[in-house]
């Protein structure tokens, strides 16, 4: 059934009124605490507790973690929280333990890559950082982390919203809102609820459409909301084999594959994205019978493919975390220099015979399915013939 709440905002924004039908929360959502985060201390930082609606809405989350040191530090924005430490590997867990409530000021954006064929896009940030700890994660090396690991939700989702609707009645034209940038886009929703306020915001909306990426199995308040086909979900996969070694604190592939079938039963768009591969041992049976999982059993509307293309500070973590003669590790050190645009990738034919391995795997079973590649370069476009499908990948329509 769907809540009152979101009925009552769907009208409101079908009718123009946008101002008095965004709120931050679902006021009638009772938070739940995921299964992956455990956090030991929640800081209050600016603005986070600037409204009544605000205060129940931490008061109801700090409820579920009764054995967390709660302090308030008003003064303070988000990112300049102190967590005591500033030696690499000692700040990144003591991060992942802390919950950060706050306010983003500027958390609409559009991307700006360069030097490889990403198409560029908007972003938004509800949330910042991930509670999972994946070996190879890339955001430990983005600016926001690096300097302030902490896990964060930030309560301005209203303001996030009126921002996507003015970006988005400019554009005039259909036009994708990525969740899942500088965050996993579901990892938290069972805390916020907060897709119970933006799935139908997305709804109504003529020209915003959302797109989340997420590794997250819990997907019950999808379950509980209009979506008119405008919520594009998406999750990254990876094998058994990889994520035992490599995805640690995460839900289990066949828990986010259960999810996305129940989601593209309730009739959401689904897509997958296979990344980052890697070139374990037995790489290419692995990914084959894992894709033959997949495929035979969630409709997918697009497949996405990508190998590991991080920065040197989220490298070294994961040395850290695997040692320095990890399978990841040893194959970018097999190129032995960076990417024009300042990533380390696989050696430029070992990325094409994988990216050719699996194309091959996936046409054999769906020969129809459109197939992307993520952040790659011109040249492996070319060599595999896809230059027709750049700029068709998983951020965008």
């Amino acid at each position: 059934m769907v809540p009152r709440s979101a009925r009552r905002k769907a009208s409101q924004l079908q009718s123009g009124e946008l101002h008095s039908a965004l709120t931050d929360f679902d006021l009638d959502y009772r938070p739940r605490r995921p299964a992956h985060f455990n956090p030991s201390r929640i800081i209050l930082t600016r603005g986070s507790l600037d409204s009544s609606a605000h205060r129940d809405f931490i008061e109801r989350l700090c409820g579920l973690y009764s054995e967390a040191q709660v302090t308030e530090q008003l003064n303070l924005p988000h990112n300049r929280v102190d967590l005591g430490t500033a030696e690499p590997v000692a700040l990144h867990y003591s991060g992942k333990q802390t919950l950060v409530i706050g306010k983003h000021q500027s958390a609409v954006r559009l991307s700006d890559e360069r030097a490889n064929m990403c198409p560029n896009y908007w972003h938004f940030s509800p949330y910042g950082f991930c509670p999972f700890d994946c070996a190879y994660c890339y955001l430990a090396a983005t600016p926001g982390v690096r300097f302030s690991p902490t896990v964060k939700i930030f309560v301005n989702v209203s303001e996030m919203l009126d921002d996507i609707d003015r970006i988005a009645r400019r554009l005039a034209q259909p036009t994708a809102f990525y969740l899942g940038k500088l965050q996993d886009g579901l990892a938290l929703d069972q805390l916020t609820g907060y897709s119970r306020v933006m799935v139908p915001f997305f709804a109504s909306h003529p020209y915003a459409r959302l797109v989340v990426l997420t590794k997250a199995s819990d997907v019950r308040n999808l379950m509980e909301v209009e979506h008119s086909g405008n919520t594009i979900l998406s999750w990254s996969l990876n094998p058994p084999e990889v994520c035992g070694q490599f995805e640690i604190n995460t839900p289990a592939p066949g828990e986010r594959i259960e999810a996305m079938r129940h989601c593209a039963a309730a009739g959401y768009p689904v897509r997958a994205v296979i990344m980052p591969i890697i070139p374990i041992a037995r790489w290419r049976d692995v990914y084959g019978m894992f894709l033959q999982e997949l495929i035979t059993t969630v409709p997918l509307a697009r497949i996405t493919l990508g190998g590991i293309c991080s920065y040197d500070g989220a490298l070294s973590l994961t040395d850290f975390k695997l040692g320095p003669g990890n399978t990841v590790s040893r194959a970018l050190h097999r190129c032995g220099f960076k990417s024009a645009d300042g990533r380390r990738r696989y050696v430029v034919s070992e990325r094409i015979e994988m990216y050719r391995h699996l194309i091959t795997a996936i046409r054999r079973l769906d020969p129809q399915r459109p197939i992307a590649l993520c952040l790659e370069e011109r040249a492996v476009f070319e060599a595999l013939g896809m230059m027709g499908n750049a700029g068709h990948c998983n951020c965008v329509l």
